[in-house]
């Protein structure tokens, strides 16, 4: 699935990169606290959500589930976004940008890896230089938002980078000593709804850098599909 970018640097003129994917990894359970994490999932296991096997969790989503598309199809009303950094090597550099892991919350509760492999991803159009970043991980901020109420835009999603685990830790984990290859891009992670999860058919999501003063935006709206038996 190739994708592109346009590519932000403080030292240089934007650029465009395209990027051909032939691996997708949702790294999930992948915050710092370990009793927030427990308390979270013993909290969706009262749901009927299955406990992860390990934490954190690497989950394989086929390539051709990442896209840009502004209206991805999904089946059912029962789907929602989460913000989460997207990462994925090009030329040696690694670039950051930002995704939604969309999970059908239904089928959530049966099985937590195909609830993530049946929704499309979405990527946003941009990305920077995790070198120019690097220093200051910590402090970039991911927001979400969806529509509630007829339409009205409510705040889903905030908070720092700080209560996840760190992306190179991620990235070591789930491919050992060796460098992410080329051609692979990992999502790493989210933080709490606001108000509880819950579906929407509109997504915004924004990776916000205080430091730099820039973001990284990206929105979208779902078209439900019948589910027929």
């Amino acid at each position: 699935m190739k994708l592109s970018f346009d590519l932000f640097s403080t030292q240089a003129p934007a650029n465009r990169v395209i990027v051909e994917f032939r691996q997708c990894i949702v790294a999930g359970w992948a915050g710092r606290d370990q009793a927030a994490i427990e308390h979270h999932i013993e909290e969706l296991a009262a749901l009927g959500v299955p406990r992860p096997s390990a934490v954190p969790l690497y989950y394989r989503i086929a390539a051709n589930q990442l896209s840009q598309d502004d209206a991805p199809q999904v089946v059912g009303p029962h789907s929602s976004g989460e913000a989460e950094v997207f990462v994925f090597p090009v030329d040696g550099r690694l670039l950051v940008s930002l995704a939604s892991d969309h999970t059908d919350r239904k089928l959530e509760s049966v099985s937590v890896a195909l609830s993530k492999q049946i929704c499309v991803k979405p990527v946003a159009r941009e990305a920077w230089l995790f070198d120019e970043i690097a220093t200051h991980w910590d402090s970039l901020i991911l927001r979400s938002w969806i529509e509630e109420d007829g339409g009205r835009r409510v705040l889903y999603q905030e908070g720092a980078l700080s209560s996840l685990r760190h992306p190179l830790e991620l990235i070591d984990g789930c491919f050992g000593p060796a460098d992410m290859p080329a051609g692979a891009g990992m999502t790493c992670g989210t933080v709490a709804a606001i108000g509880g999860i819950r579906p929407s058919a509109s997504f915004e999501m924004e990776l916000f850098d205080p430091v730099l003063d820039r973001s990284i935006r990206h929105a979208y709206r779902t078209e439900a599909l019948p589910e027929v038996a």
